[in-house]
């Protein structure tokens, strides 16, 4: 059964529950959308075929949808069409963005006047790098649509990159034929729903086929849509391994952002921010410039947050994901400049490995000394046929450097110097030390070295005085206004003894 489109204005709109129907073929999906008389626009693909016009052809009734299909392949008619980029790269961005809004220019430019008034326009875009002839490039490329939710609206767009991972040129045309049929139904029958948006694109697809590692809404239609919280699905989702946003909250494409940078990264829940983290952050990106094989001109910082460690939560909670907790978190690392990284990535060598795959410049990871001890920790690699070993293979044999932050225990400060790996580790650990592979971070400021994230997190629950000197200033002043992570004010005696209003 199809769903009904309702607009924006309909007073149904906002209490009709939509549901996912993973039922609808990608055939019938494309007749729905032909059979709308109100859905009228323009398809414009370069790379990989023309799978997404020609999926609307095949199901019938394509008259009712389609005003042009075009694909200016050839580098020259595509820079005399949507013009000449500084950066030539065709498979961006940046070139997706000028076909949308030279084809949704035309559509209303030629065709406003005449049917505007009873119909929703789109444009459909996509530039592809699938498989070549001798298989020796990724697949991948942009995605968008950009479209009316009511005749003589506002436009809304969704744009997207994917990853094409089948090892065979058809299929991977194949898949983004299907891909398109799918963003573009979502847009018109799930636009409402986000998160049954996002699981909709997958339909008659699979993980192993495709990856989304990114989404972005934006448009009179998607006001209330927190596209960070986009990210966080694709990871949940399984859609991408790892999402990355600015400080500003706008969702990047890793490969794009990332590409031939060094890279420093720096893990943990932020639940909430310290001076530690802080601490950690400037002592070990300091540290990491100093070395001879980075160029300093030349690196991002990023502040992952992983799946995990969003589900780990206090008592009170079913360990789930909190979306305003993660939000809150986020807000804290943006307000401070942060890029924030999204993942899936438990395991250290599992994220160095995604990395060295964007950038072939040495990497900086800063830690804890307990992730060190977690490290060298056997038990963690069991699924691995070749155990810790195997990981150490992907963890170690690329341009990357492990800085360790020291842990106060018992009144010792633990540091590389103190760690003692099992017996049969200890000449591994000695190889990396001597190779400069793992280092400890120096000129840190000790006192810091008292404090716990979950003991101040305590400390704001509880509002006890002076629970501020543990964090940045802005943060408490953030989590003061916000009342984040449960903050409860200290108590005000006149006001607390004082009638209520109207008693």
């Amino acid at each position: 059964m199809l769903i009904a489109r309702l607009h924006p204005t309909n007073p149904l709109f906002f209490n009709m529950k939509v549901t996912h129907n993973k039922d609808i073929g990608t055939k019938q999906k494309a007749l729905a959308i032909n059979l709308d008389p109100e859905i009228y626009g323009s398809f414009a693909e370069i790379g990989a075929g023309q799978d997404v016009a020609a999926n609307f052809f095949k199901a019938g009734a394509s008259s009712g949808t389609i005003a042009k299909t075009m694909s200016a392949y050839d580098m020259t008619f595509s820079d005399a069409i949507y013009g000449a980029q500084q950066v030539r790269r065709y498979v961006s961005e940046a070139r997706l963005i000028s076909m949308l809004e030279r084809e949704y220019g035309l559509l209303i430019e030629r065709l406003a006047e005449q049917r505007g008034n009873a119909t929703t326009f789109f444009a459909f875009s996509d530039t592809m790098s699938a498989l070549n002839y001798h298989k020796t490039n990724e697949g991948h490329g942009w995605m968008g649509v950009r479209f009316q939710l009511e005749p003589n609206g506002g436009y809304n767009d969704v744009v997207l990159h994917v990853k094409l991972l089948d090892n065979d040129n058809n299929l991977q045309q194949q898949a983004v034929g299907i891909l398109g049929v799918n963003l573009m139904y979502a847009c018109f029958y799930y636009h409402e729903t986000p998160p049954t948006f996002l699981l909709s694109l997958m339909d008659n697809l699979a993980t192993d086929r495709i990856q989304i590692d990114m989404i972005r809404f934006e448009g009179p239609g998607f006001t209330k849509v927190d596209n960070r919280l986009m990210s966080l699905h694709l990871v949940k989702y399984g859609f991408s391994d790892a999402a990355v946003f600015g400080p500003d909250g706008k969702n990047m494409q890793p490969s794009e952002v990332l590409y031939k940078k060094h890279i420093v990264v720096i893990r943990g829940r932020f639940r909430p921010l310290i001076n530690v983290h802080m601490d950690m952050l400037n002592t070990g990106v300091k540290q990491f410039l100093q070395e001879p094989d980075v160029d300093n001109t030349n690196f991002i910082v990023l502040s992952e947050l992983t799946l995990q460690s969003l589900k780990e939560r206090d008592a009170d909670h079913n360990g789930d994901i909190d979306e305003k907790d993660f939000l809150d978190r986020v807000d804290i690392l943006c307000s401070l400049g942060q890029m924030v990284m999204i993942s899936n990535f438990h395991e250290y060598y599992k994220l160095v490995s995604y990395l060295s795959k964007i950038t072939k410049l040495k990497l900086g990871v800063v830690l804890g000394y307990p992730n060190l001890e977690y490290i060298f920790a056997e038990e963690h690699y069991t699924d691995l046929p070749g155990g810790i070993l195997e990981s150490f293979a992907a963890l170690f044999s690329r341009k990357v450097k492990l800085f360790i932050y020291p842990t106060l225990r018992d009144g010792v400060i633990w540091n590389c110097l103190r760690f003692y790996p099992p017996p049969h580790l200890i000449d591994l650990y000695r190889y990396l030390i001597a190779n400069n592979k793992i280092e400890d971070i120096h000129h840190y400021n000790e006192n810091n070295l008292n404090v716990q994230t979950d003991k101040v997190l305590q400390l704001i629950k509880q509002g006890t005085e002076g629970w501020e000197e543990y964090v940045p200033a802005e943060v408490a002043a953030m989590i003061k206004e916000r009342r984040l992570f449960g903050y409860a004010s200290e108590v005000d005696p006149v006001r607390e003894n004082s009638p209520l209003p109207g008693s």
